[in-house]
């Protein structure tokens, strides 16, 4: 009994050991991820605000495992002043949140990524700013955008639609954007 005992507090120890060490790993792992991420939101906030400056903070208030800690949004627009992003319009906190997106894409780039009405709260000429964006991020991503804004899809390199060309008839409509454009320059080579 008193062998087992040993074992038993052997094997607790070792799993202690084992537990701190992935929790180390793990916050070395994390930090320099969010450092990386962080630099991205930086660049990229700029870029589709045309300005401004944000940055992603720790906030370890209340928290013993470092781990648990939470992520403070601090975001300046242009012509702002450096807040929270609780005080931001809806429009300035979905176009802040698209920057933390392509923040963390940035860090990971995937094969392909579905975005279904990201910039529905943005104005115009954010859209038109996200828009630009996302055509120039998908030189590594290939981005499944559902949406109903002009400028999206005018930047997009083909579009699908549902149409109801007779009533309780669906039919699927595709146009390689590609394509209209060559059109185009034909005709304009042809006058």
């Amino acid at each position: 009994m008193i062998t087992q005992k040993e074992d038993l507090i052997k094997a607790e120890n070792d799993l202690k050991e084992a537990i701190e060490k992935i929790k180390a790993e793990m916050l070395t792992q994390f930090n320099e991820g969010f450092v990386k991420i962080n630099e991205n939101f930086q660049k990229i906030f700029k870029e589709l605000f045309g300005g401004g400056r944000a940055m992603l903070e720790l906030d370890y208030t209340n928290v013993e495992d470092k781990l648990e800690a939470g992520v403070e949004i601090i975001a300046e627009p242009p012509g702002k002043k450096l807040q929270k992003l609780s005080l931001l319009s809806g429009c300035e906190k979905a176009l802040t949140t698209i920057a933390i997106l392509f923040s963390i894409l940035k860090l990971r780039p995937m094969p392909f990524c579905v975005l279904d009405e990201i910039e529905a709260a943005l104005d115009e000429a954010n859209v038109d700013r996200f828009a630009s964006y996302l055509k120039n991020f998908s030189q590594d991503t290939q981005f499944i955008v559902i949406t109903h804004k002009k400028p999206t899809m005018e930047k997009s390199d083909a579009l699908f639609g549902v149409t109801m060309q007779e009533k309780g008839v669906s039919k699927i409509v595709s146009v390689k954007l590609s394509d209209i454009e060559d059109i185009d320059d034909l005709k304009k080579k042809a006058l």
